[in-house]
């Protein structure tokens, strides 16, 4: 990787030679990933030297890099530059975003609006009786009257949902709404973008926003793609900088 080229070398000892007490400890120069520049941040706190980029959709950091300063090797500039790309990574496409939202939440759920109190808890069995679905509980969210199960069919808004629970009493909720885990509600806000409680017996009623999952997913990788970079005319000179300071 050219981000890493210039750095010096230092001695490594790789493994865990040292806590298992090898009589012979063995290291290997390797570049020294500790070592930073202040050029970077002095950079990041001089608005004369970076500009403001919206990342768009498809756009790679070997894309981006070529499209602003002509090459791709300043692609490493944009993670020094922008500490949320550093701890988030690149913002995902459309479509790898969808992926990792029914990867993370692969379930079906149901809402319901009544009082859940000692049923469906986690581990039992939940069951659709006019949809055939069945599956076992794997979460509840008191707060907003939801159920997620890992079913094998989809439930059925307006059916009643059996619960057996371990000591094999049943009891049953009206199914309000269902659908795939990874398009269900999240929380509610109110047109501000606050954050509201609900009652769950009632619902959250015509004036709140019902936030799902993915789109929670939506605005996290949508403020990603903001990223602030270094001027194409002082690409060069302060990469320069950096790499003379890290060999210092």
């Amino acid at each position: 990787m050219h981000f890493f080229k210039e750095f010096p070398k230092a001695s490594y000892i790789f493994g865990n030679q040292l806590d298992v007490g090898g009589a012979q400890v063995t290291t290997e120069l390797f570049q020294d990933i500790s070592r930073y520049s202040e050029v970077i941040d002095q950079v990041k706190d001089n608005v004369a030297f970076h500009e403001k980029y919206y990342i768009l959709e498809n756009d790679r950091p070997d894309q981006v890099s070529f499209d602003l300063y002509g090459t791709t090797i300043y692609h490493w500039t944009f993670f020094l530059m922008n500490d949320h790309l550093r701890t988030s990574g690149w913002p995902l496409t459309n479509a790898q975003l969808e992926a990792q939202a029914k990867k993370d939440f692969p379930h079906k759920f149901i809402i319901c609006r009544e009082d859940l109190t000692g049923k469906f808890i986690p581990g039992q069995v939940a069951r659709g009786l006019r949809s055939g679905a069945t599956g076992e509980i794997q979460r509840r969210y008191l707060d907003i009257g939801s159920i997620v199960i890992d079913a094998n069919l989809p439930f059925q808004t307006g059916e009643a949902a059996a619960n057996v629970g371990a000591a094999s009493s049943t009891a049953s909720v009206t199914v309000v709404s269902t659908g795939e885990e990874w398009l269900g509600p999240h929380h509610y806000e109110d047109g501000n973008g606050n954050h509201v409680d609900i009652d769950p017996l009632i619902g959250p009623g015509a004036q709140l926003t019902e936030i799902t999952n993915y789109d929670r997913y939506i605005k996290r990788n949508d403020s990603l793609k903001e990223i602030t970079v270094i001027k194409p005319d002082l690409i060069g000179e302060i990469v320069s900088s950096f790499h003379r300071a890290i060999k210092s």
